[in-house]
C-alpha cells in the first residue's frame, strides 16, 4: 500500500543541499510527487511530496535526521494522504499587482478565507527596484459556488485596495 510523506527543509543555500535530499528520497525507493524549492534571503527552502511503501518513507524518516544535521538544516516530516480533489471542482487562478502597501496579501488571502475557500498554492514577490508586488494564487471551487459573483466581489476589493487583479479558469491537459 502506498503512503506519502511531506519533508520541509530549510538552511543556508549551499549548492549540493537540495541533490542530497532528493539523493536520500531515491535511495530509500520513493518518488517525489510533488516539489517546490525557493530561495528567500540567503536561505532556501523545499518541500517534497514522497510517495512509497512503508518500508521506503520508514527509511526516509529514520535517515533524514542525520542528513539535515550534516547539512545543517531544519526539518519537518509529516504523514499524509494522496491529495484527493473536490468532487466537479474547476480550478482558477489569481493574478495581482501593485505598488507595494502593507496588508495587501491579507486583505487578498482573507477575501478566500471568509468564502471558504482553500487555497492550494501561493507565490508572491516583490520587486525592490520598482516597489511592486506581484502574486499568484491557485484555488478551486465546487460547482455549487458562484464564481461569477465571487470574480465581481474579487474587483471590488481589488480597486478598495487598489491593485491590479484578474481571476482566470485553469485548464489542466
Amino acid at each position: 500500500m502506498t503512503q506519502y510523506l511531506v519533508i520541509n527543509a530549510m538552511g543556508t543555500d549551499r549548492t549540493s543541499s537540495v541533490s542530497e535530499l532528493i539523493k536520500l528520497a531515491t535511495k530509500c525507493g520513493c518518488h517525489i510527487r510533488d516539489s517546490r524549492m525557493a530561495i528567500f534571503g540567503k536561505e532556501f527552502t523545499l518541500i517534497m511530496l514522497l510517495s512509497g511503501e512503508k518500508r521506503a518513507i520508514s527509511l526516509v524518516e529514520q535517515r533524514l535526521p542525520a542528513i539535515a544535521h550534516r547539512l545543517e538544516l531544519i526539518t519537518m516530516m509529516k504523514r499524509t494522504s494522496d491529495y484527493q480533489p473536490l468532487p466537479c471542482s474547476k480550478q482558477y487562478r489569481v493574478e495581482y499587482t501593485g505598488i507595494v502597501q502593507a496588508g495587501i496579501l491579507k486583505s487578498v488571502t482573507a477575501f478566500f478565507a471568509a468564502k471558504h475557500i482553500d487555497l492550494s498554492s501561493l507565490k508572491s514577490h516583490i520587486e525592490s527596484e520598482t516597489n511592486i508586488v506581484q502574486a499568484t494564487i491557485d484555488f478551486s471551487v465546487s460547482d455549487k459556488d458562484n464564481i461569477d459573483e465571487i470574480e465581481r466581489e474579487f474587483f471590488q476589493l481589488c480597486q478598495q485596495i487598489d491593485i491590479q487583479g484578474c481571476i482566470k479558469e485553469v485548464i489542466n491537459s
